[in-house]
């Protein structure tokens, strides 16, 4: 099984037992916390993916940098740390999210763009993604020079990417091949 597989179902059991619980919101805050957590954090990273430190090193970690969350999501996090899954943690929290917004109607758009959008753009973007999903939209904008110009688009599980950056490895790859 796939990790992409393998997340989608820890974080759907977990949305269930949330839900179940009617603490759904409240973890949903948790897994924006970790994920961003995360993000920011290279050592975090580390110490996740290191197959050298020890799960109860990891464990204790992650219990005291997360020691405010909900007892659901220290519940997963020790369920991914026994079952030797803890790597997965971030792409768990992210699927738990995407999966709860789905549950609330709800959607986000995550644009990716070399410059900032404007507010014309933004409109024009949420229109089209609120279309295309039948769902309630909000956009997140994230600055990203590396893609050069064009866009990445990000909703749910799928993603458009527009970007000069992806059409110019396009390019490098059909030459690489043409060889």
């Amino acid at each position: 099984m796939n990790q992409n597989r393998a997340a989608i179902r820890y974080a759907k059991a977990t949305l269930d037992f949330a839900v179940e619980k009617k603490a759904a919101e409240a973890v949903e805050k948790d897994m924006r916390e970790i994920a961003a957590t995360i993000s920011d954090s290279a050592e975090l990273q580390n110490l996740l993916e290191s197959p050298i430190i020890k799960s109860e090193v990891k464990k204790n970690s992650l219990l005291e940098i997360f020691k405010g969350a909900n007892e659901i999501t220290k519940g997963l996090l020790q369920t991914l740390i026994g079952n030797k899954r803890i790597a997965m943690l971030q792409e768990v929290a992210f699927k738990y999210i995407i999966l709860h917004e789905k549950l609330k109607g709800e959607e986000v758009a995550y644009v990716t763009t070399a410059f900032p959008l404007t507010a014309e753009l933004e409109k024009k973007i949420l229109d089209t993604v609120t279309k295309a999903t039948g769902n309630k939209v909000t956009l997140e904008n994230k600055i990203d020079e590396s893609i050069i110009g064009g866009f990445v688009l990000r909703v749910g599980d799928t993603q458009y990417d527009a970007s000069i950056a992806n059409k110019l490895n396009g390019l490098k790859r059909e030459f690489t091949n043409s060889l």
